[in-house]
């Protein structure tokens, strides 16, 4: 129980009893409230300026993690990047020179995107440049990988033509060294054997006995089994793709039909002397794109270095042909 409180009148010299308003009552419980709240307001304030809230610690470790990840992407790009232009160097400056085709520009590789904003979904928040950035990146190095796929399947193709190539170019001496006599005369001006007047020799004249094997130079396929044209009696035609083809005249006797397939040193016919020939022998020609070209050239397949330079001498002699 409260106690009763009084105070002195100077007018009628006496006490008298404190009467307590309600009004100024409710100043008093409203103000003591106010400062409670106030107090209790601050007091929660500090506290969150200085010790965190389980939830709060919770986005804060998610926080952190997404960090991590995003440096570790970063990370992975960073290495991406630098295979990949690795395998561009390696593609422009190897492969594509090797096969003798134009490397890729640089800025078809590293072309970005233009048109309308792809990333307009993700501007408005607190990291969006660098979250837009980062999809750069990403859109930016599978662009690049698409076109570097693209590239390799294009020399994948190069290079199985290649392997065709190599393998149709007529390349082999077309009878072997060891069944030969000599090389009798080689591809140019020479002394004609019937008339003596000096002639063009579109190709080269191996002496060798009748019934000497003679071999494909390359794969191809036989065109003419006959003995039809003028001159050179019994003869094989090959077709090696590519524009090249091989003859092979004055022989024996066949050991291919006409459209059949052969590989380089498949055995096709025998020495003869068929024809406009004065004794057997194998008379050897290459043709690139319709025209005759030297045979020569063209037996890096077959022959050692000392016995390459010894047939390119022999054939450098004008002497007289054998048909």
């Amino acid at each position: 129980m409260s106690k009763v409180k009084y105070y002195y009148d100077a007018e009628t010299l006496s006490y008298r009893k404190i009467k307590r308003k309600k009004r100024r009552t409710l100043k008093y419980v409203f103000g003591f409230l106010t400062a409670a709240a106030l107090f209790g307001f601050l007091t929660v304030f500090i506290a969150g300026q200085f010790f965190e809230s389980p939830k709060e610690k919770a986005i804060k470790r998610e926080l952190t993690n997404m960090q991590l990840q995003f440096d570790l992407l970063n990370k992975k790009m960073n290495e991406a990047e630098n295979v990949l232009a690795n395998i561009q160097d390696r593609d422009n400056n190897i492969y594509r020179l090797y096969f003798e085709v134009n490397p890729i520009p640089e800025e078809q590789r590293r072309a970005g995107f233009g048109g309308i904003n792809r990333y307009k979904s993700l501007e408005g928040f607190d990291n969006s440049k660098l979250i837009i950035e980062s999809n750069k990146r990403i859109d930016i190095l599978q662009k690049q990988i698409v076109v570097q796929s693209k590239s390799l399947d294009e020399i994948k193709v190069l290079a199985e033509e290649k392997e065709k190539l190599l393998e149709a170019i007529p390349a082999i001496q077309p009878v072997r060294n060891e069944d030969l006599k000599k090389m009798a005369s080689g591809y140019g001006y020479r002394s004609d054997p019937f008339t003596k007047a000096r002639k063009f020799h579109k190709g080269m004249d191996f002496t060798a006995p009748r019934g000497t094997p003679v071999y494909a130079s390359g794969d191809g396929v036989v065109k003419r089994v006959d003995g039809r044209a003028s001159g050179y009696g019994k003869h094989i035609r090959i077709d090696h793709g590519y524009g090249y083809r091989s003859l092979y005249a004055h022989l024996y006797k066949y050991n291919v039909k006409k459209n059949q397939k052969v590989k380089r040193g498949d055995l096709i016919g025998f020495v003869g002397s068929t024809g406009r020939s004065e004794a057997p022998h194998l008379h050897y020609e290459i043709w690139k794109d319709g025209n005759r070209i030297n045979p020569i050239n063209f037996y890096y397949g077959s022959l050692s270095a000392s016995e390459f330079d010894e047939l390119v001498k022999r054939a450098s002699v004008e002497n007289q042909s054998l048909d």
